[in-house]
């Protein structure tokens, strides 16, 4: 019977040994593990990336300015023209037709011009004659009246030669009048000529203008027409060719966003790529920053012109072209990875016991994710009441999806996007909030974001282990960022420090799948 008992507690001693190792296997293998990078020492390049197009320096629209049908192309696509040589005829026969109108307008004109002049000649002449048949009638009508004093004519005659006398006065009026229209008669006629001879110039002009002439010199990048295709120019000149001045020299036409804008000054280098030519990196300056905005979906973008020398005329005009332009680098300095200062253990709270030197992140909290954790963090940091946590939570659901969303847009649009996201639920956040709580949840999001709380460069906070094995937050000031690496300025830390960039389980390599970033 003690043999029997023996043996029950044996097993059960036994029963209970493998629980607890089962147990212990278990929660070792639950335990959180960590990926790690390194602070490292080397240059660092600051950087604004986008996307831009390649175009000609000198890009030239040849046009018509009179309308009809093309008779003859004189050149293609990619043919070498030189300024003022032929490249097209507009059919020139209804031109060459009102020149001849305009040359037989002119010359009856001109004949019209000898008519009035005869004509003034004539009036001339009739004025001469009518003077001196004056001058005898008053002679005749002095004579009478010096014989009427005399007593050797009656009254009646002398008031009939002063009656012709006064008649032929009249007579000269009339001629001198008509003296006068016929002059202005052949001034007329003279401005009628020359109102014709403009007229046969411009029918000249526009004989010559169906010779369609290169401007520049250059190279035929396109070809709007063919022979046989009429050309309207009613309203504005239609367009017929294109030409590039000089395709060794181009210029990369770059959109940048207004948040970098800023940033880009006259002068500093740049780099592009284009896909026709993977791995091969060409260079530039920055020429013009235009100061001219443009909206597209309320996203506003500045243009930057940057060189492109094309020696080789490898680079063709209408090419897409990634481009990177370097704001600011430095040669030498401590860089930690960018994923570091993003890094926060799950749980970990903003509070004045986390924040403090020296403070160990909590356990992790379970269940829940970044949402969940963002929610408690808020709500602890801020001290919300039961209102503000209803208000809260439909703005972080609408946030998640919009973040989510954010999937299945292109990679160069994320980050833009989502940087826009973030902005609206800031917004909406800061809405429900007292003054004071306002001013704690802005000290949160410029320490998160990593803005400049003073004039030592930007704050951040980076996650180190303790000799226990213990996440442990570290302060630090950063500066330059190049994407994937950012300067370090000040910091409990040195060259090979090892920081937390991911978590993941303990045996397994690969790290847990991280959702959207959610804002603050």
């Amino acid at each position: 019977m003690k043999k029997l008992l023996l043996l029950i507690v044996a097993a059960v001693v036994l029963a209970g040994a493998a629980l607890g190792a089962y147990r212990y296997a278990s929660n070792k293998g639950d335990a959180m593990a960590y990926r790690f990078g390194k602070v490292e020492m080397g240059p660092i390049t600051a950087a604004v990336s986008a996307t831009g197009t390649l175009n000609p320096v000198v890009s030239v629209l040849v046009g018509s300015q009179v309308s009809g049908q093309i008779k003859e192309l004189f050149v293609d696509f990619n043919s070498v023209v030189k300024k003022d040589q032929v490249i097209a005829r507009i059919d020139p026969e209804s031109f060459e037709l009102r020149v001849r109108q305009a040359m037989a307008d002119l010359e009856a004109t001109r004949a019209t011009v000898l008519t009035q002049m005869a004509s003034v000649g004539a009036q001339r002449a009739e004025v001469s004659r009518s003077e001196v048949n004056l001058a005898d009638l008053r002679r005749d009508y002095e004579r009478k009246q010096m014989l009427l004093e005399k007593g050797f004519v009656s009254t009646a005659d002398r008031d009939k030669a002063l009656a012709v006398y006064n008649g032929a006065q009249e007579q000269v009026k009339t001629a001198r009048a008509q003296l006068a229209v016929a002059e202005a008669q052949a001034k007329n006629a003279e401005a009628v000529v020359r109102q014709r001879e403009s007229q046969l110039a411009q029918a000249r002009v526009d004989l010559a203008r169906t010779i369609i002439r290169a401007p520049v010199d250059g190279v035929v990048i396109k070809r709007s027409v063919d022979a046989g295709q009429t050309v309207a120019a009613s309203l504005q000149a239609p367009e017929l060719f294109q030409i590039a001045q000089n395709l060794r020299d181009m210029q990369v036409e770059a959109s940048i966003d207004e948040a970098d804008v800023g940033r880009v000054k006259l002068g500093q280098s740049a780099t592009f790529s284009v896909d026709s030519f993977p791995g091969r990196t060409f260079s530039g300056k920055v020429m013009q920053v235009r100061k001219a905005a443009l909206v597209v979906q309320n996203v506003v973008t500045y243009t930057v012109v940057i060189s492109a020398s094309n020696p080789d005329l490898q680079l063709l005009p209408g090419m897409t072209a990634n481009v990177r332009i370097t704001t600011d680098q430095r040669e030498s300095v401590l860089k930690l990875p960018n994923s570091a200062l993003r890094f926060r253990p799950p749980g970990f709270s903003d509070g004045a016991a986390a924040s403090a030197p020296g403070a160990t992140a909590p356990p992790p909290a379970s269940g829940g994710g970044a949402g969940q954790q963002l929610r408690q963090r808020l709500i602890t940091a801020l001290d919300l009441d039961a209102d503000q946590q209803a208000r809260l939570d439909p703005i972080l659901a609408d946030a998640r999806q919009k973040l989510a969303a954010l999937r299945e847009l292109p990679e160069a649009d994320r980050a833009k996007a989502g940087a826009r996201v973030r902005s609206e639920t800031r917004a909406r956040i800061t809405e429900i909030l007292t003054p004071e709580q306002k001013r704690k949840y802005e000290e949160i999001v410029a320490e998160s974001a990593g803005r400049s709380a003073g004039s030592g460069g930007a704050r951040g906070r980076v996650f180190v282990l303790d000799d226990g094995g213990r996440a442990r937050a570290v302060g630090v000031r950063t500066g330059l960022s190049d994407g994937s690496m950012t300067e370090l300025l000040g910091g409990d830390l040195k060259q090979g420090d090892a920081l937390i960039v991911g978590t993941a389980q303990s045996g397994s390599s690969a790290a847990r799948p991280s959702g959207p970033r959610m804002p603050f």
